[in-house]
């Protein structure tokens, strides 16, 4: 059965129509993304990209990105950045409730979208006295090594939180879950300017899509 074209369906079944009408809640995953993107491209209406984008990024919403939208036939670059923006403001959102960390497994929830990126993210949460994740930022995108992850980029934000610790963060697009001696150097500079501080770094963790481990744990801290 050939699917309807935007225009071809009545106008209270049109997903922004729908939207209005009837909330969020009643509309398809298609739909959400038909009225997030908007509008099609010649050739291509906007349920069929909607389409394109669920199929191509088969719904693994932690790997979506720029880029990769892109790739998708009738998403530029203004609906790449609307679609990316969207989900991560809706990730945010998901984790604003304070979680306390207790163990390492207990910040996957925050950087479980890096595991599988095709670049290097180093991530750093904010931690209340209670241990509890004021908020976590990505800090660089790139090869990591003491030059680029600089103490002054990676303590700023959590001296704005009033933050009395720190977890450090980062992916191994190899796959490795092997600390390399770059991870190992940058930690141990990072652990003395969290000292000087008076911001304590309680645990660096590598995350891959095979699974993570705690330098902590290792006993690298």
């Amino acid at each position: 059965m050939t699917k309807k074209k935007i225009k071809e369906l009545p106008k209270l079944d049109r997903p922004r129509e729908k939207l209005e009408a009837k909330g969020a809640e009643a509309l398809s995953d298609m739909e959400l993304l038909a009225a997030l993107i908007g509008s099609g491209v010649k050739g291509k209406d906007v349920l069929e990209v909607a389409s394109s984008v669920l199929r191509e990024i088969g719904q693994r919403l932690d790997q979506l990105d720029v880029k990769a939208l892109r790739e998708i036939e009738g998403i530029g670059l203004a609906k790449a950045c609307q679609i990316a923006a969207a989900f991560e403001l809706s990730r945010r959102y998901l984790l604003k409730e304070r979680i306390v960390i207790r163990e390492a497994k207990d910040v996957l929830p925050y950087i479980r979208h890096i595991a599988e990126k095709r670049q290097e993210y180093f991530v750093c949460l904010s931690l209340n006295g209670a241990s509890e994740v004021i908020e976590s930022r990505v800090v660089t995108v790139g090869l990591l090594d003491c030059n680029q992850v600089h103490p002054r980029e990676v303590f700023a934000d959590p001296i704005a939180d009033r933050a009395a610790s720190v977890i450090l963060a980062h992916n191994h697009p190899s796959g490795t879950l092997e600390p390399s001696p770059e991870d190992l150097a940058l930690t141990k500079r990072l652990v003395k300017a969290g000292d000087l501080l008076g911001i304590k770094v309680l645990d660096h963790i590598i995350v891959t899509k095979r699974g993570y481990i705690s330098l902590k744990q290792e006993g690298h801290l």
